[in-house]
This record gives C-alpha cells, sequence and structure tokens, in this order.
C-alpha cells in the first residue's frame, strides 16, 4: 500500500470520527489503569459491568489495597483470568504507592515494570492517558493491517513499528481508537462488513464481502 493510500484511509477515519476514544469507562488515569489491565482476553463491555461497581467501591491504589484480594476478585469474578487479574492489581498498587506516590507513572519503562502490564497495556494508558503517538496492537489491529495491506507483519512488535512509520504524524494520536473501532464493528474476524466500510475502495483485501 503506497503511502497516498494510507493518508487517505485516517483522512477518512478523522472526517468520520474526529474524537475516537477507548469504549473502556474511566474517570482518572488509575481507573484507566485498572480497567485495561482486565480488559486482557475480555471484552470491554464485561470489565464496564465489573468497573461499574467496583470503582465507586474503590478506586485508587489504597482503596484498592484495602478492599484486598479475595474481596477484589468478588467484583471482577465475571472477567476471564480474574484471579490472576485480581491478584496482579493488588500487586500494581503496591507498587505505585512504594515506587510512584500512589500515582500513574508516564514512562514506558516504569508501566511495563507494574504486574499485569506489559507493552500493550502502557502504550494504551501512554495514548489514552498522557496522548503520547504511540499504538496499542491487538487482535483488531493486528488483524486489520495484515488483511488490507496497511502494514503487514508477522507479530504485534513487528506490526506497531510499521505502523508508526507509515502512518502520517497528523494521525499518529487517534489511529490506534480508529483501528480498533473499525476492526470491532466493520473490518470483523469472521464477515467483514465490506458494504458498509468506508475506505473499501482503498482496502486490498482481496476477498471482499456484501455485507
Amino acid at each position: 500500500m503506497n503511502s497516498t493510500r494510507r493518508a487517505e484511509i485516517f483522512r477518512r477515519f478523522a472526517q468520520h470520527n474526529p474524537a475516537p476514544t477507548t469504549e473502556l469507562e474511566y474517570h482518572s488515569t488509575f481507573e484507566l489503569l485498572v480497567a485495561v489491565v482486565l480488559s486482557a482476553q475480555a471484552t470491554d463491555v464485561s470489565v464496564n459491568k465489573a468497573t461499574r461497581i467496583l470503582f465507586p467501591i474503590a478506586n485508587t491504589p489504597q482503596a484498592l489495597l484495602s478492599l484486598g484480594k479475595e474481596k477484589l476478585q468478588s467484583y471482577v469474578k465475571s472477567i476471564g483470568l480474574y484471579k490472576t487479574k485480581a491478584a496482579n492489581i493488588i500487586k500494581l498498587c503496591q507498587r505505585l504507592i512504594d515506587h510512584h506516590h500512589a500515582e500513574v507513572p508516564h514512562s514506558r519503562e516504569a508501566l511495563e515494570a507494574l504486574p499485569g502490564v506489559g507493552r500493550k497495556t502502557a502504550n494504551v494508558i501512554l495514548n489514552t492517558a498522557f496522548g503520547e503517538h504511540t499504538i496499542a496492537v491487538d487482535t483488531h489491529i493486528f488483524r486489520i493491517s495484515n488483511r488490507i495491506g496497511l502494514a503487514p507483519g508477522k507479530n504485534v512488535l513487528e506490526v506497531e513499528k510499521k505502523l508508526l512509520k507509515v502512518i502520517p504524524k497528523e494521525y499518529q494520536q487517534h489511529a490506534h481508537h480508529w483501528l480498533i473501532l473499525h476492526g470491532r464493528y466493520i473490518c470483523t474476524a469472521r464477515n467483514p462488513k465490506c458494504g458498509h466500510c468506508l475506505i473499501r475502495d482503498l482496502c486490498e483485501y482481496p476477498d471482499k464481502t456484501n455485507l
């Protein structure tokens, strides 16, 4: 895919949705961090259902520590891998208190040192909370990048680096959310809705549907 076509793809995304954001519900950077940790291999819908009950009870590192692992598990048990996630969140809270004055750090290295936080989660926080030009390559973005010819790669890190190289600078802050939303609702894994796709004529996927 050439640079002109890539630029037009993001120009259309921007025109259609000028200010995209995550579908996770949060009111602070810490709430976002907890929600993203919970969202691994789970849907945003399931996370939001749990955090709507959890956050009014405990939404700071100290409050979650005071709640304790077993009680936290009871709030998030509807989410996949909830025991592991609850344990990581408790450890994460302790580390934030011990090393970051109970604040979410604004550096990749510090974020990735938190229990339960990998590169993808760190990228979400850096992009969504701090406005950095990063892209968290999830299954949707990985699929789209390869399917439509935007930034083909064999693994998520390769796709991430390629996306940051080929996406025009003026679109990089919002590219993460545009691509996720496009993959979630239009360019789905099975039966993509090509008939409703605003970049259909720019896409290089050979097996377009009429849905």
